[in-house]
């Protein structure tokens, strides 16, 4: 970054042992050219650790994770079954490389079934057909009534890829420099990257949800538990996972990535009994579709935050 964008991160951590894992993280990141939010908490404890944990930021594919709730709460409430067959055309469905959204072919597909296609594989035509079911604004409404003003549901899936194109026609390549440049100059020529008008959340409403989730807090027990079961079958393990996933631990998780974007969050459990919840959301300063040094900062991050916080 250059000397007029010096960025000097808010921290959460406390004076001691904690602070110091916080800055050290900001300063990996920087040292890669990535701005970004961090935060990992102790579910139990309450301890935790981070950087910038209030700055809203564009969710991707986060935005899931909160829809995926909404949505089961209305199964147990017995509004939706989870049965329910939807046909999902591809000819009119979302972008994506996974899933349905990769079909050639009309699909019937059952609303328990695009649950567990969107939050595992990331398919974006499986979360705008729950969309079709819940829309934005009815899940949004659903959000602020549980306490969860801060995250913020606005538009279907496909709207990130037409909102792209919108700026950049058919070419990706000059979408993501669009992206870099806007984040440079602290403006927004694709507006599914501001904040103020996409799927948005912030570090600490996403980790105050996955508390919630993990702690029955939040909508009812049968949605929270199958939540949880949902997002511990994501089939990607290239960022917080990394370092993440041994014998004694399991990670349960959701991606996000869109253009310069690269996120994820979720929720690490020990043997022993630990439980952090992390979410790190990151804006790449460079041009790549690709940046697989980034993903393992990410996975950097969470393992040294986990550490820092067992008991």
């Amino acid at each position: 970054m250059s000397a007029a964008q010096v960025h000097h991160p808010v921290y959460v951590g406390g004076d001691g042992a904690l602070l110091d894992v916080a800055e050290a993280i900001a300063a990996d990141w920087a040292a890669l050219g990535v701005r970004g939010s961090f935060l990992a908490r102790n579910i139990d404890t309450g301890e935790q650790l981070g950087f910038d944990v209030e700055e809203t930021t564009a969710l991707a594919s986060v935005a899931k994770v909160p829809l995926a709730l909404v949505v089961l709460d209305r199964i147990a409430a017995g509004d939706l079954a989870s049965a329910q067959r939807v046909t999902v055309d591809p000819g009119t469905s979302s972008v994506g490389p996974t899933g349905l959204a990769a079909f050639r072919h009309p699909a019937a597909v059952a609303v328990g079934d695009l649950l567990l296609l969107m939050l595992s594989i990331s398919d974006n035509a499986a979360a705008d057909a729950l969309f079709g079911l819940v829309p934005a604004a009815e899940a949004d409404a659903r959000l602020r009534a549980w306490g969860c003003g801060d995250i913020h549901l606005r538009h279907r899936m496909n709207h990130l890829y037409e909102c792209a194109a919108g700026a950049a026609g058919d070419d990706f390549s000059l979408a993501l420099e669009l992206a870099v440049r806007d984040e440079r100059a602290g403006r927004h020529t694709i507006e599914t990257l501001d904040p103020a008008y996409t799927n948005a959340g912030s570090a600490a409403a996403l980790v105050d949800l996955l508390q919630r989730v993990w702690c029955d807090e939040i909508s009812t027990p049968a949605a929270t538990a199958e939540l949880r079961r949902l997002m511990g079958l994501q089939a990607f393990t290239h960022r917080l996972a990394s370092e993440l996933r041994t014998d004694s631990l399991r990670w349960s998780g959701k991606t996000g990535t869109f253009l310069h974007l690269r996120h994820e969050i979720g929720v690490v459990e020990a043997e022993l009994g630990d439980r952090v919840a992390i979410a790190a959301l990151t804006r790449a300063d460079r041009r790549a579709g690709h940046a697989p040094d980034i993903d393992l900062a990410i996975g950097a991050a969470g393992r040294e935050a986990f550490e820092a916080l067992r008991r």
